[in-house]
């Protein structure tokens, strides 16, 4: 018999290593592990979120016919480790064989290469084709570019899958439509509710058991109001296509205080842990523009960011780990300062962000990249504190996921692997896509001083202090130019200023 191994990020009955299960003699076994949970202190509505939506794919495989062990996390029986669970299991069922989907994590990678060394039994791993493209095409794609460009790949992809093509050209003569989505936010703009979900029994024991065993982590566990199925998945992305794919292209970017769901889909979370599948959430939003349901900007701008740019990451991490971890090409070395944890700061941008990240393990893109990562970026925060930061705040953080996202993209700290150039900006951009500045105890419009915003003076200081590595580049052209122009006593402003910061920070003063 087989022993089937599914981790918390795989709930999906089109899995690789399930399509080899004799439903009369295979066992199924998950399990919820303290290891896992703590290796990365996860937000406490992740966990709750992770644990509901596993044992409910339990029962979905329960109903369909499959022999399933599952292991709870409060099972007194519980040795509170994979390696230990699934060794526990072997040792009731002796498999002949234990059957896995690769992970998509290096660190769990290397967990299944010492299970293959130290079962009793053969260990089979099937890879992941839950990806749209493998590590081996990524590499071939790669593979003699001097430069790696999301554009290029995304184009690859779209002929690959038919995707918004007419013949071997795209629709509407245009690969990508990000200039028209771009417009920031009225106040009074009308923004639909997102998809809820109040939770069920097998959610409300998953909360009281986190809040109880998990109580020093990060986050409000309450309200809850993600799905935790495959069909409230399913309904979630339906709500989205029908409600907010049609305004969502032109309101990406945008940021309103007390609104932290915007247009946005928030099935990230659902297609990371396998309840969702790329290319169905592509292909409703593909039908949903030939249906005349949304414009062309917003259908090819949610696509993109599916078949683009998730992919396009995950093909990064697999090509260069283990060691991107490791990369820190602007040396940045200050610690994440304590606001990123309590929200306690007098920049009201970084406050809504940090709060609504506390009370939902949700912020959308914008709010991650230009101002909770605009900060650290500008602020030289430590790659390894900013990329821990991130991959526990949030509900649908991988490593896979996060690492690109915040090494490469948020800190430039690959040094342009991923992408082109830094995507650090002063109070100016935010204050153009959002409200926050208006209610700010700082002035976006002041430069200099005590009640300067930060991020226009820290902006400055960046480029000053990131010179010799930036000033090279051809898309930091202008900002170098603007800084040449600028005389020695602004230059010592931006610096003093920013030194007067920093030490504020050190010191524990809410800033």
């Amino acid at each position: 018999m087989n022993l089937i191994f599914i981790f918390g990020d795989q709930l999906s009955l089109s899995l690789p290593s399930l399509a080899e299960v004799n439903k009369a003699d295979d066992v199924i076994l998950m399990c919820e592990v303290r290891a896992e949970a703590t290796a990365v202190k996860h937000h406490k509505k992740k966990i709750a979120f992770l644990f509901s939506a596993m044992r409910h794919f339990a029962d979905e495989l329960m109903r369909e016919g499959y022999d399933v062990c599952y292991v709870k996390i409060d099972d007194p029986e519980n040795t509170q480790s994979f390696a230990a669970e699934l060794k526990r299991a072997v040792n009731r069922y002796r498999p002949q064989n234990v059957l896995i989907t690769e992970p998509s994590e290096h660190r769990v990678r290397e967990l299944v290469k010492a299970w293959q060394e130290n079962l009793d039994c053969d260990v089979t791993i099937f890879p992941d084709d839950r990806f749209l493209c493998s590590a081996a095409d990524f590499q071939a794609w790669a593979e003699g570019r001097k430069q790696l460009r999301m554009e290029y790949f995304y184009r690859s992809l779209r002929r690959k899958y038919d995707v918004l093509m007419e013949g071997d050209k795209p629709v509407g003569g245009a690969w990508n439509y990000d200039k028209q989505n771009r417009s920031p936010a009225k106040e009074k703009l009308s923004i639909p509710k997102p998809y809820m979900e109040a939770p069920d029994a097998v959610t409300q024991d998953v909360m009281d058991l986190v809040a109880e065993l998990f109580s020093d982590h990060f986050g409000d566990m309450e309200p809850f109001h993600y799905a935790v199925t495959r069909q409230g998945a399913l309904e979630a992305l339906d709500h989205f296509i029908e409600t907010r794919l049609a305004n969502f292209g032109t309101y990406q970017d945008a940021m309103l205080s007390g609104q932290p769901w915007m247009f946005h889909s928030h099935i990230s979370l659902y297609l990371n842990c396998g309840l969702l599948g790329p290319l169905e959430c592509i292909r409703k939003a593909e039908l949903a523009y030939h249906a005349g349901q949304a414009p062309l900007n917003s259908v090819e701008g949610f696509i993109r960011q599916i078949l683009g740019w998730r992919e396009y990451v995950k093909g990064i991490y697999d090509m260069k780990m283990p060691g991107y971890v490791a990369e820190n090409y602007l040396e940045a070395k200050r610690a994440l300062p304590e606001f990123y944890w309590s929200g306690q700061t007098q920049m009201n941008c970084l406050k809504h962000c940090v709060t609504e990240t506390r009370e939902n393990a949700y912020a959308h893109h914008i709010q991650r990249l230009m101002v909770l990562g605009n900060f650290a970026l500008i602020a030289g925060l430590n790659p390894d504190e900013v990329n821990a930061w991130y991959h526990l705040v949030y509900a649908d953080a991988y490593e896979w996921v996060e690492l690109p996202n915040v090494s490469g993209m948020v800190l430039f700290a690959d040094g342009g692997v991923l992408a082109s150039k830094p995507y650090a900006a002063s109070g100016a951009y935010i204050n153009r896509m959002s409200n926050y500045c208006g209610s700010c105890s700082y002035k976006v419009s002041a430069k200099n001083g005590p009640k300067a915003c930060p991020f226009n003076y820290l902006y400055w200081n960046f480029m000053i202090e990131n010179h010799d590595k930036l000033s090279a580049n051809p898309r930091m052209a202008m900002p170098y130019r603007t800084l040449s122009k600028m005389d020695q006593a602004k230059r010592a402003a931006v610096i003093s200023d920013a030194h007067r910061f920093f030490k504020k920070i050190e010191s524990g003063e809410i800033v």
